[in-house]
């Protein structure tokens, strides 16, 4: 069976980078075709997609993100990693990695395999 597991800083301060790794269990990132995938929730909000990588390595962004976005990979470890430059209190939220067949999910239903998430605030 699939897992995700996110880790990273639960606190961040306004205009540093918020780092986040997901290590993938049960199945290799770079196996068959799938889009691994970093989303967000934050409070009264729905689901955002920030973007992706995908099992060849190639990445895809939101565009409203792009400028301070960057997903990696470490197929060795299984891990996938997201780096959010500039944070500001509105990238106070629960982040999750999952696994899906496409880009741009807004719905849980996108995702076949995601993580427990992690709270991620923004404060100084």
């Amino acid at each position: 069976q699939v897992r995700l597991q996110e880790s990273g800083p639960g606190l961040v301060k306004p205009s540093q980078t918020l780092s986040l790794t997901c290590t993938v269990s049960g199945g290799s990132i770079a196996a068959n075709f799938y889009y691994w995938s970093w989303v967000r929730q934050s409070p009264g909000k729905g689901l955002e997609w920030m973007g992706a990588i995908t099992t060849s390595g190639s990445t895809f962004y939101t565009p409203s993100l792009k400028s301070r976005t960057s997903i990696s990979r470490d197929t060795s470890k299984n891990q996938f990693t997201l780096q959010l430059r500039s944070v500001t209190l509105e990238d106070t939220a629960v982040y999750y990695c999952a696994r899906g067949r496409g880009l741009r999910g807004s719905e849980w239903s996108d995702y076949d395999h995601w993580g427990q998430g992690t709270q991620v605030t923004v404060s100084s």
